[in-house]
């Protein structure tokens, strides 16, 4: 039988969508879902949710939970990636708290900027050793990472880990919806092309029977920023460098170094940007938790119907030769021809039986390269400092980021660094 692998299964809604999708395909009846996480409690409730929903759905998949990641691992075909490596408390806490002291204040903190940078750091390693259980029980599986900071750790797995790795992230997937919805337009037969880095891919091409679309949604997105929206910060950016980005305003608040400014208070209110959002959304699903595990624990109807995640899709186009579509994460071979060959891009690809294969894109914009290439350098310097252990590194790639290098001064930044790597203590021993 073969076998897709769960790590971090206790992320129980993700894990009941990504597997619930597996069970609703006929090309995946014969497979074991295997759930790993270090959570006990949570992985026993992931555990019975999925074999409530395996019940009610009729499906032939078995579900088998382990408490050894080896086991988990052993002879898997697909392996998928949920972790979150020191959790709300304290990790996220710490990342947002000590630079604030700093007057240093983000929204999401799980991609780049000071938190993105600390969050790859305490992950890093913990992947890596993922890579090492694969290289030995499951040398030739899949790894698809769902986990953030996306673009360095799909980096990591497959530069470092030896591991064939793709990053998804639906923000892809979404952003055409998304933007139409919001702008009052009908995307249905819309053709459109996206790429990029994740969370700073671009709409390079969207159309209707050829027709170019951009000018009509230009013009509704600049009568949309007269009045107060979710999206001001993304609509700002299209309006000023020309294309939309897949990821959330307030994302991109935190990637450019235009928008959170002590200097500036004002356009926190003027671009409606929520700080602290990410903390937010944590406590909120703590609590909410505590009402669905109630609701679906013992839930013996369960239900489910497939979801637009890529993983389920990506299993069935390579069990069946049957072509599909992604966007998906995946190094750049030569893909975007103006970034970095040593960076993790976000491009078309197909997929079938052959596996993942990446489309070829060419130059980005100049002014979309240009600002994709301010990630980049703070992502790979991150990089850097993981596999060498050196701490300069650290201070390289946070004096690097574009928010926090036009908020503090270097030695801010330096002292920073520092006070974080202290704070975060165990989870950074080769630094301490």
């Amino acid at each position: 039988m073969s076998k897709i692998t769960f790590l971090g299964a206790g992320s129980t809604i993700f894990a009941k969508n990504v597997l619930g999708d597996c069970m609703l395909s006929p090309a995946l009846q014969d497979f074991e879902l295997a759930l790993f996480d270090i959570d006990e409690e949570r992985l026993k409730d992931s555990e019975n949710i999925i074999l409530n929903l395996k019940q009610t759905l009729g499906s032939n998949c078995s579900v088998k939970a382990y408490r050894n990641r080896k086991e988990a691992l052993r002879g898997a075909k697909y392996v998928v990636n949920a972790i979150q490596v020191g959790g709300y408390d304290p990790c996220t806490i710490t990342d947002f708290e000590v630079p604030k002291k700093y007057g240093l204040r983000q929204t999401i903190a799980d991609t780049i900027g000071i938190g993105g940078i600390f969050r790859n750091l305490r992950t890093i390693p913990v992947m890596l050793d993922f890579a090492e259980d694969m290289k030995e029980v499951c040398p030739d599986a899949l790894f698809l990472n769902y986990t953030n900071p996306m673009a360095v750790l799909t980096n990591v797995m497959n530069t470092y880990g030896g591991i064939n790795t793709v990053g998804l992230c639906h923000s892809v997937q979404v952003c055409v919806p998304h933007i139409f919805d919001h702008l009052g337009m009908d995307h249905e037969g819309v053709q459109w092309k996206i790429a990029g880095i994740n969370h700073m891919a671009w709409l390079l091409e969207v159309t209707k029977n050829g027709v170019d679309l951009y000018p009509e949604i230009k013009r509704r997105a600049a009568e949309k920023q007269k009045e107060k929206h979710d999206d001001m910060v993304r609509f700002e950016l299209m309006l000023k460098f020309g294309y939309y980005i897949t990821e959330s305003s307030e994302h991109n608040a935190e990637y450019h170094p235009y928008f959170i400014k002590r200097q500036y208070p004002e356009l926190i209110e003027r671009f409606n940007i929520p700080l602290d959002e990410y903390p937010r959304r944590c406590v909120n699903q703590i609590e909410r938790w505590k009402t669905m595990r109630n609701e679906l624990i013992g839930n013996k109807n369960l239900t489910h119907k497939r979801t637009s995640e890529y993983a389920s899709y990506i299993f069935e186009a390579m069990e069946t030769n049957v072509p599909i579509k992604i966007g998906g994460n995946v190094m750049n071979t030569g893909l975007i021809t103006n970034l970095p060959k040593e960076a993790c891009v976000e491009v078309p690809c197909l997929v079938d039986a052959s596996g993942v294969t990446p489309t070829f894109v060419g130059d980005l914009p100049p002014q979309c390269a240009a600002l994709n290439r301010t990630n980049i350098n703070t992502q790979l310097l991150t990089i850097e400092a993981a596999m060498t252990g050196k701490k300069e590194h650290i201070y390289h790639a946070a004096m690097l980021d574009p928010h926090t290098s036009a908020e503090l001064s270097m030695d801010e930044i330096v002292s920073l660094c520092d006070d974080l790597i202290e704070a975060h203590g165990k989870w950074l021993p080769e630094f301490k």
